[in-house]
């Protein structure tokens, strides 16, 4: 098939590689403008495009996708389905309907659940024990378009975004080859979502990463890994702000008349604090400043005392 394919990080690079693998005939990428990074801010391309330029596939980078002169460039790349993933940019009806078989979209969530910019996290934060990418036939709205194709995977206990992330970059690219296949045959059937069942994932802000210890162990464990590794985790340890990267939760611990984040004890290799419900070890945390490490090393270094209270920055 004559793909044009839109995307721009690393989870859209994987289905790109995929698609090239397969054998289809990528006539143009399209993502987003190379953008500044580090302290000598020199732009830098998107993992899309570093994929495209080693492929040697034309690469188009406007900055508005629906001005009319950037339509009109697409319009001159031959292709028989447009594929959308991550692209960061929402696309008029006008080029949706360019491509005689549409525009599909590879999403990272079980449809239509999570639909929005931050399904993978989100899934992670609210507890859900299964995930997958779903195929989509892309309409005007936000992830409303029929379904054609979907593939499963669990969340596991110690999943964090980073891992689920890399899961679900590799699931979507085994998926929109499966769906183009079916396709070929003729033989994907749409199916309409119900919006009975639908939520959205707004996206991810640096300030959700603030832990609440007055929350149960649990949801906290789980809001660490959603954030981990970006935005990230935190508190306050001592008028600092206090990363924690990696914990898990216990109900073992007797928690009663004790304040939600007090420390209760230091151990060797964690330091366990007061929850709501149930306490927190934490094993892997940074303090502002300071390397990431584990907590063996980090109490090397900082004193922590049982009674210390975290919370605030």
């Amino acid at each position: 098939m004559k793909i044009v394919f839109m995307g721009t990080p690393d989870f859209a690079a994987a289905a790109l590689r995929a698609l090239i693998r397969a054998g289809h005939e990528i006539t143009a990428v399209v993502t987003q403008p190379d953008k500044p990074k580090g302290r000598s801010k020199e732009p830098v391309p998107s993992p899309v495009k570093v994929c495209a330029v080693e492929n040697g596939i034309p690469v188009l980078q406007p900055k508005r996708i629906k001005r009319p002169e950037a339509t009109a460039e697409l319009r001159g790349y031959a292709a028989d389905v447009y594929i959308v993933a991550a692209f960061g940019q929402i696309l008029s009806q006008e080029i949706l309907d360019i491509p005689p078989l549409g525009s599909l979209n590879i999403h990272a969530s079980l449809l239509p659940k999570y639909r929005g910019a931050s399904p993978i996290q989100h899934a992670i934060i609210d507890g859900e024990e299964r995930t997958g990418i779903t195929i989509m036939q892309m309409d005007a709205g936000i992830d409303t378009g029929d379904m054609l194709y979907r593939k499963e995977t669990a969340v596991l206990p110690q999943d964090n975004y980073e891992t689920l992330h890399d899961r679900l970059a590799a699931l979507g690219g085994e998926a929109i080859v499966e769906a183009l296949a079916l396709l070929e045959q003729g033989k994907l059937e749409p199916v309409k979502q119900d919006e009975g069942l639908s939520c959205y994932a707004p996206l991810i802000g640096k300030e959700m990463g603030e832990i609440d210890f007055t929350r149960e162990a649990a949801a906290i464990d789980r809001q660490i890994r959603g954030m981990t590794p970006w935005p990230s985790a935190f508190t306050g340890y001592r008028g600092k702000q206090l990363k924690i990267w990696r914990a898990e939760p216990t109900v073992t611990e007797n928690v009663y008349g004790r304040v939600p984040g007090e420390i209760l004890r230091t151990d060797r290799d964690c330091i366990t604090v007061a929850a709501g419900q149930g306490a927190l070890r934490i094993y892997e945390l940074q303090l502002a400043g300071k390397k990431r490490m584990a907590a063996h090393d980090f109490l090397l270094g900082v004193k922590m005392q049982p009674g210390e209270v975290l919370g605030g920055v």
